[in-house]
């Protein structure tokens, strides 16, 4: 009685046409398939390092908001438009002065969005009471890809 692995073989050794043809159309599958990976992670890469500053934007305003929202809570405003996003850092020697602002600050320091310009903020904000944002990597109002706006109402 023959075994599996003697079916598989003819009378010389080799494997059966048949068989042959199955593992080339598994390997040019195979092939196909890590092709098409490493096109997709190209893309990827090449779209990312932009992504990444967006997200790194967010992740500040997020921040900046909960420091904004704390200041709030403690003076029961938000800084005025002349007092800025500084108040979260120095105290405001401008009225209204804050009785309550917390000893050492709301944030250590302020930080610059990925693209090194300084966070905006206004107050009144257009999209809610307050807006923080970033122009992005051109740095002017409005466009599209890389260049939108990140701002706190996102």
């Amino acid at each position: 009685m023959k075994t599996r692995t003697d079916r598989r073989t003819d009378i010389a050794g080799q494997r059966s046409g048949d068989q042959q043809g199955f593992a080339f159309k598994r390997v040019i599958v195979v092939v196909a398939m890590l092709g098409l990976l490493t096109t997709l992670v190209a893309l990827k890469i090449m779209s990312g390092p932009e992504g990444v500053k967006r997200g790194a934007a967010k992740q500040d305003i997020d921040m900046i908001m909960e420091a904004l929202t704390r200041y709030h809570r403690d003076n029961g405003r938000y800084p005025t438009q002349e007092q800025g996003l500084r108040a979260l850092t120095e105290k405001p020697a401008t009225n209204p002065v804050p009785i309550f602002w917390k000893d050492g600050g709301y944030l250590q320091r302020l930080p610059n969005d990925p693209w090194g310009n300084a966070y905006r903020y206004l107050n009144p904000g257009v999209h809610s009471e307050i807006d923080v944002f970033s122009y992005g990597a051109d740095a002017k109002q409005g466009g599209e890809g890389n260049d939108a706006d990140t701002g706190s109402w996102e």
